[in-house]
Formats: structure tokens, C-alpha cells, sequence
């Protein structure tokens, strides 16, 4: 199975002339490293997207300088009447070919709900993207023993009306909200817990066939240190990072510590 490690920038850098600057390291520092079963994906805020993506030569659907465009959302509808929104066929003319989807902090501060995510989730498969569909717990619902019965909900909600020769496109990504941005990530044998229950409640779903081929990213606090555990440990099958990922040299190492698998 393909090892994916997905950039999410959020709302950095501030500039242009950084974002170029960074994306450019990133393809750099790729260039030795084996990319067979690796890819690697980023996601800039929107405004940068198009300029990334012509800021490098490659055929239409390609990867640019190894690396491939993500989006960090995305709206439900393809066209019309809503202000500041971002379209899934915007993305996919720019290029993009993956969507992160329900972000902890998204699901924070917007609030964004389980049945936008879903609809979103429909969207962004109708326009043959890939979305990167997040789900995780807070602290109070972890010391709550509640870890379990709010993934299902999640999964079950988002999923809603997803049928079985879509659900292969979906890339789930566990983000425990306790562990993001505190430095005190979950530990690889938690997340294997997390693995088994996933592919289950998605086997009650579809069946167990799909659930063994679905891919699961771990987010939170992963750094170069320790990343290699979560993929050779835990059995995730990619990384979605966030503050390492706007350091190149930060970055280049966390792939390299994982490139192996």
C-alpha cells in the first residue's frame, strides 16, 4: 500500500515569497530521497494554490517537482451564490487532487458539523478528488472512556450515502484533538488500537474486504523524532503534519526517517 505524508500548511506562511520559497525546499530535499511507494502531498492556503502549481513545469494531473497539490477545504457545491466559498471543480482545475475535510480545528472554530463534512465528503468524490476525511476525539471525551463512540459517530456520519466503489478513494485521517499542538502525541500503541477500530466500524459498514484496503493517516504533534513509530509500529499508512511540515529541512528529515517503508 502507497505510504501518503500530506502537508498541511494552514494559514502560513504569511507571504508569497515564503510559500514559494518552502515549496521549492520541499521539492528539493525530495529529490534524494526513493519515492517509490511514497507520495507526498501539500497543502497551501488557496490563494497560493495556482500560483505552486504554474510555478513548476508538469503535465496537466502530474506531480509538481514530486510533490502533489492538496487543498486544506473545500465547499459542497460546485457552483454559485456563496461568498468567499472554494468549489471541489476550482480545485480539480488547479490541479489539486486530494482535500482535507473535516479538520479538528475546522470542527472547532467554524464550527463546521458531520453533515457538512458528509456533504462535502460527496462533493469533493463527485469531482473525482480524493478527500482526506479527519476524525479524532478531545481530551475530555479520551478521560471520558468516549474515544471510541465519538469515531464511530464521526465515520458513520461522514460517510453517509457513500457507496462501496467510492469509499477506496477515502483517505481517513486520525487527529486525536488532545494531541495537536501540545507536544504530546499518542502513542504508536494507542493509535494501533484506533487502526483496528477504524477498519471494524468501517467493515459494519461496508465490509471487510474494503476495510482492509482503506488507508489511515495519523495526525498530531508528529515530528521527525517521532514519526518512524507510527508508521513501523503502529501500522499507519501515512502522516498528515502540520507545523513540521513549514520547516523544509524539518520536513525533508521526517520523510526520510519513513522512507523506508
Amino acid at each position: 500500500m502507497k505510504l501518503l505524508v500530506v502537508a498541511n500548511w494552514k494559514m502560513n506562511p504569511q507571504s508569497l515569497v515564503e510559500a514559494k520559497s518552502l515549496f521549492k525546499s520541499i521539492s528539493r530535499g525530495l529529490k534524494d530521497i526513493k519515492k517509490r511507494n511514497l507520495e507526498v502531498v501539500v497543502c497551501p492556503p488557496f490563494l497560493y494554490l495556482s500560483i505552486l502549481g504554474t510555478s513548476t513545469s508538469a503535465r496537466r494531473g502530474a506531480s509538481y517537482g514530486g510533490l502533489t497539490l492538496g487543498s486544506q477545504d473545500c465547499f459542497w457545491e460546485g457552483k454559485g451564490a456563496f461568498t468567499g466559498e472554494i468549489s471541489p471543480l476550482m480545485l480539480r482545475n488547479l490541479d489539486c487532487q486530494y482535500v482535507i475535510l473535516g479538520h479538528s480545528e475546522r470542527r472547532r472554530y467554524i464550527p463546521e458539523t458531520d453533515e457538512n463534512i458528509n456533504k462535502k465528503i460527496t462533493a469533493v468524490l463527485k469531482s473525482k478528488l480524493n478527500p482526506i476525511f479527519c476524525i479524532g476525539e478531545t481530551q475530555g471525551e479520551k478521560n471520558g472512556g468516549k474515544t471510541q463512540k465519538v469515531l464511530s459517530s464521526q465515520i458513520r456520519k461522514g460517510l453517509k450515502g457513500i457507496v462501496k466503489k467510492e469509499i477506496k478513494k477515502v483517505v481517513f485521517a486520525y487527529e486525536p484533538v488532545w494531541a495537536i499542538g501540545t507536544g504530546n502525541p499518542c502513542l504508536p500503541v494507542e493509535g494501533k488500537r484506533v487502526i483496528d477500530f477504524i477498519r471494524k466500524t468501517v467493515a459494519k459498514i461496508y465490509d471487510r474486504k474494503i476495510s482492509e484496503k482503506i488507508s489511515i493517516l495519523y495526525g498530531g504533534s508528529v515530528n521527525s523524532q517521532n514519526a518512524a513509530p507510527y508508521i513501523f509500529e503502529a501500522g499507519f499508512q501515512g502522516l498528515l503534519v502540520g507545523g513540521a511540515s513549514l520547516d523544509a529541512r524539518e520536513f525533508i528529515r521526517l520523510i526520510k526517517n519513513i522512507a523506508l517503508y
